[in-house]
């Protein structure tokens, strides 16, 4: 007999945001959401709701061709290729950092924030769609995927929503009464990225356990060659269908369903200073927030210290503030309907690769 706890929209709000305090740690953290972004292209001064906020942590462009741009402290931001409109908290969005967007089949917005606040929004409005989470035991029967669900990070676990319901589903099964849930909290199992790969397999980044694969069935966890430890903030599947992971601290990771590879190790392009004294290094491939791919094929990994790495197969180039990019900390690389990839960074807005240099992106 299933069992489940409702959490209150409250007590989600509530909740401290600790999810990726350890993950970005050295990640400067702006949160002044009255911050003016002065951008003489979109030739509008002293508006700050016509500016899009710099410190870039999600991006996203849904079916009707809209960009939806998260940020750290600021709210999102939908651009429609003429008007920018942002959303806040008092727009009833749930939090104003914005980390995760997504699109369900209805073309409904979800977003989510490192304080696991889930929004969603309809088309006209906001709303808090946290006002019944059932905890529940994490047991093989509850751990279900659907086709056209959709997974959240959470602390000890994931966040499932299908048939308009969201359900929590730990990682480690509730084994009594007095086990300790923590569904809200930071833990060696919060989940820091999500994808559902073309198999329809649901792969999971964790603060300290490495990779987990739930394939409809079971559970399974990767964690040799370093993956486990630091935090997987990255997952990617390519066009060949090989999986990227990213690691903050462990660096670059393949896997071909068969074999796991630590590229930034392969390459010696490791920081074992970073793990011990967090000393980072703007020429290592160690701490890798996001990966991607473009029309050709090379691979893309945005790093939090050292700009930006492109993998053709078998050589890696780097590029970073030489090279165009005002920030060697880039949070996420999104690629649109058209194959166009964009770089969102920690603290200096969005670029775009033109070839050979790197240039920001002009909002009008």
């Amino acid at each position: 007999m299933k069992i489940t706890k409702l959490i209150s929209t409250q007590s989600i709000i509530s909740c401290i945001g600790l999810l990726y305090l350890s993950a970005f740690e050295g990640q400067s953290q702006n949160l002044n959401t009255n911050k003016v972004i002065q951008k003489a292209d979109l030739l509008i001064e002293n508006k700050p709701e016509n500016t899009i906020d710099k410190n870039i942590r999600s991006i996203f462009q849904d079916r009707n061709g809209n960009y939806w741009i998260g940020t750290n402290g600021a709210g999102v931001y939908r651009y429609d290729g003429k008007i920018i409109t942002p959303f806040t908290t008092k727009d009833g969005l749930a939090d104003n950092q914005v980390i995760s967007i997504q699109e369900d089949g209805d073309g409904n917005l979800w977003f989510e924030s490192s304080s696991f606040a889930i929004s969603k929004f309809d088309g006209k409005k906001c709303s808090i769609l946290s006002d019944t989470i059932h905890v529940t035991n994490g047991t093989n029967i509850e751990w279900q995927s659907k086709k056209s669900d959709l997974w959240f990070y959470g602390g000890s676990g994931v966040f499932n929503y299908c048939a308009n319901s969201i359900d929590y589903l730990p990682f480690i099964p509730r084994s009594s009464i007095k086990q300790i849930f923590q569904p809200f909290s930071l833990s060696r199992y919060s989940v820091y990225c999500i994808l559902k790969d073309s198999n329809g397999n649901v792969w999971f980044g964790t603060q300290a356990e490495g990779i987990c694969k739930f394939d409809g069935n079971s559970l399974t966890w990767f964690k040799e060659k370093g993956l486990a430890g630091p935090a997987v903030l990255g997952i990617f599947e390519d066009s060949k269908h090989n999986l990227w992971f990213g690691n903050n601290g462990g660096g670059l990771f393949q896997y071909d369903g068969k074999n796991l590879r630590n590229l930034t190790e392969e390459k010696g392009l490791s920081n074992p200073d970073f793990r011990t004294t967090g000393t980072s290094n703007s020429t290592s491939l160690a701490r890798v927030y996001c990966i991607n791919e473009d029309r050709s094929g090379n691979i893309w990994i945005g790093t939090v210290d050292a700009g930006v790495w492109k993998y053709d197969g078998i050589n890696l180039t780097h590029y970073g503030m030489k090279d165009g990019l005002t920030s060697d900390a880039v949070n996420t690389i999104y690629k649109d309907k058209s194959g166009e990839l964009w770089f969102g960074t920690d603290s200096n807005g969005i670029y775009k690769f033109n070839g050979t240099t790197f240039t920001e992106c002009n909002w009008q």
